[in-house]
């Protein structure tokens, strides 16, 4: 395994199970590390049935009992999560808003064949983003209330941004509402495009189309610095359902980078053996898909989540380069010319009237510099 000299013992074993290979490490093995990369992964519940699988002899009962206690928790969430999907599907059917799921318990039976096998923490569904009021209008009926809101300037939340989030505070589900696949400045499908090439379970249950769920799939790993192993296992999963490689390098899927899916399947291939289909040589050929899955090693080895702000320095300049370098040559012109539109940072320096927003355009450069003068805290960059 390339890169993987400083990877703990604990994640080497964790894919030795996974990987089904046999393993002298786990007289070596710290179990409450190993439980918290477990959890930490989200990979416990595939941990715990290859363990019980493999009827392996070298796992002590107390990490076993956490592992089938955790994996019991996760099989009434995901029913939990998977009723009320279907409530939503028929919701929006019924209203005749055209809805797309794009994660969810749904995922871990259509990847493991198992909604009990893959974790998931929330709801995500696509609509179009003229549909937005009415959506959330069905989400308020069904005692969901908005669980953060989006400042912005001029109406850049449309591409700046990709979704807002709605919690139900009984049920204590989240549903992430999007109108893009992922966050802006960058270039995607719009929805009728991915509607076009949707599958359907039923009359209204929809999905992405095979290759646009594996685009989307590897776009949002990649923008995470794949720090899960969890999204790679899905990638591994998701190459069993031989999506249609050659059609991915195609025109129609223009918006995508072949670059990070290349970084995709690299560490796949780095972490679980897996046998790469020969169709996918072109998206790995070259050091940049090399390079990128080496960048990404440096997450795994720390355990990183992005989630538990603030992040620490070194680990935000990092990831602040490491999305940097996703981008292809127009993607950062694209994302250059961006900083120049105002923030909402900017409204907040200099409050002006609506009727004069436009002003920051030309403001913007000295609003700037006047924040990092006085040592704010910049917002001005690439998001995740």
């Amino acid at each position: 395994m390339n890169n993987s000299n400083r990877l703990t013992t604990e994640f080497i074993f964790m894919l030795s199970i996974i990987n089904r290979d046999s393993s002298a490490l786990a007289n070596k093995v710290d179990w409450s590390l190993f439980l918290k990369e477990a959890r930490h992964h989200r990979v416990y519940p595939i941990l715990y049935v290859e363990i019980m699988n493999q009827q392996r002899k070298d796992i002590p009962d107390h990490v076993l009992l956490k592992l089938e206690l955790w994996y019991k928790q996760n099989v009434f969430k995901m029913l939990h999560l998977a009723a009320e999907m279907n409530q939503l599907n028929q919701l929006f059917h019924e209203n005749k808003i055209r809805m797309m799921q794009l994660k969810g318990p749904e995922m871990g039976k259509y990847l493991y064949g198992d909604l009990s096998l893959r974790t998931s923490g929330d709801l995500d569904i696509m609509v179009p983003i003229e549909k937005l009021k009415q959506a959330e209008v069905l989400l308020s009926s069904m005692g969901y209330e908005k669980d953060d809101y989006i400042e912005t300037v001029l109406g850049d939340w449309k591409w700046r941004h990709h979704h807002v989030a709605y919690l139900h505070p009984a049920k204590k589900i989240k549903v992430e509402l999007h109108w893009r696949l992922n966050p802006g400045p960058s270039k995607e499908p719009g929805f009728e495009r991915l509607w076009s090439r949707k599958c359907s379970e039923n009359h209204c249950t929809h999905f992405l189309g095979k290759e646009d769920y594996f685009y989307f799939l590897v776009h949002h790993g990649a923008r995470h610095g794949w720090s899960r192993l969890r999204w790679l296992l899905d990638i591994q999963r998701f190459i069993e359902k031989q999506p249609d490689w050659t059609k991915m390098k195609t025109k129609e899927y223009q918006h995508y980078s072949p670059i990070i899916a290349g970084q995709a399947l690299t560490l796949v291939q780095r972490l679980f053996h897996t046998k790469l289909p020969k169709e996918t040589l072109s998206f790995t050929r070259g050091r940049q898909p090399i390079k990128l899955a080496d960048d990404t090693m440096f997450y795994l080895e720390r355990m990183i989540n992005l989630h538990d702000l603030p992040l620490e320095k070194e680990v935000s300049s990092y990831h602040k380069k490491h999305l940097y370098s996703l981008m292809s040559r127009s993607e950062k012109l694209f994302f250059a010319v961006s900083t120049l539109y105002p923030y909402p940072e900017d409204a907040r320096t200099l409050p002006l009237p609506k009727s004069l927003h436009v002003l920051y355009f030309p403001l913007r450069p000295a609003l700037w510099i006047w924040r990092k003068s006085r040592g704010q805290v910049l917002t001005d960059e690439v998001k995740i």
